[in-house]
């Protein structure tokens, strides 16, 4: 086969920032461009390497995601072209900036392979960073950072702009990591017939592999190596965000952490002299989605679209779970490990581990670029162990849109040619799920529940439930600390009640 249209991937670089002083620190797009020239280092091309990139992906910011990450101090009018500039790589032609997702660095990887068979791409890098505890840190001290820049031009997107929730979704505060995995967590547990301080236990013991895995990495964000009792008990510093969550389960977004991936063609890396040692290529490859909202999903607590994403992945690279040697699964929240698990039929106390980083709660959730670490942290594994094989996946939004890699320093078998995510995706879109209405009126029952807390403790409750009919709704219940405490102390799932509506909101009140 032409080498000019084998994809591999030649160099990974990650930058962790822990500097005190938020006026001495790094900005978003600095720490990319640190992780890009790491990443040219460690291809042993440098310079020459990044003069070369003819195709620079940005992974989009969380401050351009989230309201919840806001920045104050301003930002690149054009994320690929500020990086290409302070990178050296005044030849790229192909300017990309991501729609958000954690799913977009594997999705990413997977299209500029695709585009390097094709002839439309010779190199690229695939790059994000972020700095939120920096901004943090300055929003507390009071200071006026200045990380605004204009560089001019303009850039294609990649992935999908659809919000992950709808406006029904929206009136009743289910808008954002935080409110959406929690209700997954309980139609898990329910759908497992467990109870709530049986399940709490487990999912302590399931990430506290990830944060032994992390007390080891001297990238991770945290370290101190918790026990399971320690991520799962509710205490004064480690309180409820979105109950049964407590904070050290969920994904730690203040960090400042970049990462970035080169890809470029066997015929390239050769002419650049790229040791053999060096090169990772992508196996095996798939992008799906769910249905998009949450309110639309077949149930709590399984997906559709994971299990044909591991099917496609596993049958382009011809391998199997068992041939797998490394695992990195993406680990926002405990309901999308489990979740995962479930659809490929991995135990979650698989001797290999879950996670090669320590996950997004204790390595650090840098926005939607946590893949990307991941990528770059499993092609030093593989190479490690020439002719291993690492699995990687990628999750976006809310258990939403799915992508996955499986990584090797071994040519493939076969030509990379990844099935067309639309030939598969048509089947997915038609996955049956219960009917949805924006109002709801009469009997119900809970199919799934979650209590949110803020500083001062339960605020808010967020279920999902059914209708005599069968007729899905979301709803809330009226804020009172007593019910808040009853629904964290006894199980809610399949209480009956009644709901009702003032003409916008749902209002469940329980029997």
């Amino acid at each position: 086969m032409d080498e000019s249209r084998i994809p591999v991937l030649v160099g990974s670089g990650q930058v962790t920032q822990r500097e005190p002083d938020p006026r001495r620190a790094l900005a978003p797009m600095d720490l990319a461009a640190r992780a890009a020239r790491l990443a040219a280092d460690d291809a042993g091309a440098g310079e020459r390497l990044l003069a070369g990139i003819d195709t620079v992906v940005a992974i989009r910011s969380f401050s351009d995601t989230s309201w919840r990450f806001t920045c104050p101090f301003g930002q690149t009018t054009n994320p690929p072209l500020s990086l290409a500039r302070r990178i050296g790589a005044n030849g790229a032609r192909r300017l990309v900036y991501t729609w958000a997702g954690g799913n977009m660095p594997q999705w990413s990887i997977n299209r500029l392979c695709e585009k390097i068979v094709a002839g439309e791409v010779g190199t690229a890098i695939v790059a994000g960073g972020e700095a939120l505890a920096t901004q943090k840190a300055a929003q507390r001290a009071g200071l006026a950072l200045d990380w605004s820049e204009d560089p001019g031009g303009s850039h294609e997107h990649w992935g999908v702009q659809t919000r992950g929730w709808s406006d029904v979704e929206d009136v009743h505060g289910m808008r954002g990591a935080i409110f959406a995995y929690p209700l997954f967590e309980n139609g898990i547990r329910g759908a497992l017939g467990r109870g709530l301080d049986e399940h709490q236990r487990t999912l302590g013991e399931l990430l506290a592999h990830f944060a032994r895995v992390a007390a080891g990495n001297p990238l991770a964000d945290r370290r101190a190596g918790y026990s399971a009792d320690e991520i799962s008990r509710v205490r004064p510093d480690n309180p409820y965000i979105g109950f049964p969550y407590t904070r050290l389960m969920n994904a730690n977004a203040f960090i400042d952490q970049a990462a970035a991936v080169i890809v470029t063609s066997v015929a390239n890396a050769k002419s650049l002299g790229i040791p053999r040692e060096r090169w990772v290529y992508l196996h095996g490859c798939a992008d799906a989605h769910d249905h998009w909202y949450v309110a639309d999903r077949r149930d709590y607590h399984s997906s559709p679209a994971i299990r044909t994403v591991f099917e496609k992945t596993f049958a382009m690279a011809g391998t199997s779970l068992a041939r797998i040697d490394a695992f990195d699964l993406y680990s926002c929240f405990t309901s999308a490990l489990e979740i995962a698990c479930a659809e490929i039929g991995l135990a979650q106390d698989d001797p290999r581990g879950l996670t090669v980083t320590g996950g997004l709660p204790y390595f650090g959730g840098p926005g939607n670029n946590y893949v990307t670490h991941a990528i770059a942290e499993m092609m030093q594994r593989v190479r490690a162990r020439p002719g291993s094989l690492g699995l990687v996946t990628a999750n976006g939004n809310y258990v939403t849109k799915h992508s996955a890699g499986i990584y090797g320093t071994e040519p493939p078998v076969r030509p990379f040619a990844p099935e067309a995510p639309a030939a598969y995706q048509a089947q997915l879109d038609r996955v049956p799920h219960p009917p949805f209405v924006a109002l709801a009126d009469g009997d119900a029952t809970v199919e799934t529940y979650t209590v949110m807390h803020d500083a001062k403790g339960p605020s808010s409750a967020i279920l999902y439930g059914r209708l005599a009919g069968g007729e899905r709704f979301i709803a809330n219940t009226a804020p009172d600390a007593a019910l808040f405490d009853e629904m964290q102390r006894t199980d809610f799932l399949g209480r009956r009640g009644r709901v009702r509506n003032d003409g916008r909101q749902n209002l469940f009140a329980p029997a």
